[in-house]
């Protein structure tokens, strides 16, 4: 599914694996192109959600990627993409504990 979560998608060609690409029809859709069959496990929306989890948690690169079986390199691509969203969401946590410690 795309990140907006329509449902009007159309088929948009192949992937240069051979993948079916589809696109999005909403116009305010960031994603508008995805696949839905992924090859590789890290890819997948529940692994990357897993992989955010386990670093939140204090898991390591390597451990984090042996649990999952999945490469480190994938484990450090999905935190980096994912750093973004951490800081937006855990800006206002930030901020309350640093009111606190003021005082």
């Amino acid at each position: 599914m795309p990140d907006c979560q329509s449902i009007d998608v159309v088929k948009h060609g192949r992937s240069a694996a051979g993948k079916q690409l589809y696109r999005c029809r909403n116009l305010e859709c960031v994603g508008r192109s995805f696949i839905l069959n992924f090859s590789y496990r890290g890819r997948l929306p529940e692994v990357k959600a897993q992989i955010s989890d386990m670093a939140i948690n204090g898991s390591g690169i390597h451990d984090t990627a042996r649990a999952l079986r999945i490469s480190p390199t994938a484990v450090i691509e999905t935190l980096k993409k994912s750093q973004v969203n951490l800081n937006k969401s855990t800006r206002p946590c930030l901020s309350s504990v640093n009111r606190t410690t003021q005082r």
